[in-house]
């Protein structure tokens, strides 16, 4: 029993029960959107829902439904969903200046501390042959 309580206890699982029903919400808003805007679109070239358009016989309408509804979802994601998070996040936590990582420099320490040691000469170490 124990088990399970730490598994339903995890801030993981927690975590992602509460995206999946957020997620779950945000389509509802996507999908309303996608429907306004092809209204929209559907009043200026006289098609309110593209997947009755069959030009030439094909089904190219349902096709043109799912690319709008893909680019909106995309533009809406990345505007409304990650352009905030990308700047609250840097403004929380900057990135670092640029330049030598810290372990590089470190790097580059122990190498000239060899190098001192040896005399100064850099000599290159060479593998052993078979």
């Amino acid at each position: 029993m124990s088990g399970f309580k730490n598994f339903i206890l995890r801030g993981n699982l927690v975590e992602l029960a509460v995206a999946f029903i957020m997620a779950t919400a945000f389509a509802a808003v996507i999908k309303a959107t996608v429907d306004l805007l092809l209204g929209i679109i559907g009043k200026a070239g006289g098609y309110p829902d593209f997947s009755l358009w069959t030009p030439w016989g094909l089904l190219l309408g349902i096709w043109v439904t799912a690319l709008v509804t893909f680019v909106i979802t995309g533009a809406v994601v990345y505007y409304v969903i990650v352009v905030p998070y990308t700047e609250a996040k840097e403004r929380s936590f900057p990135s670092p200046e640029p330049g030598t990582p810290e372990d590089v420099k470190l790097l580059q320490e122990i190498r000239d501390l060899l190098v001192q040691q040896n005399g100064g000469s850099t000599a290159t170490v060479t593998p052993p042959t078979p």
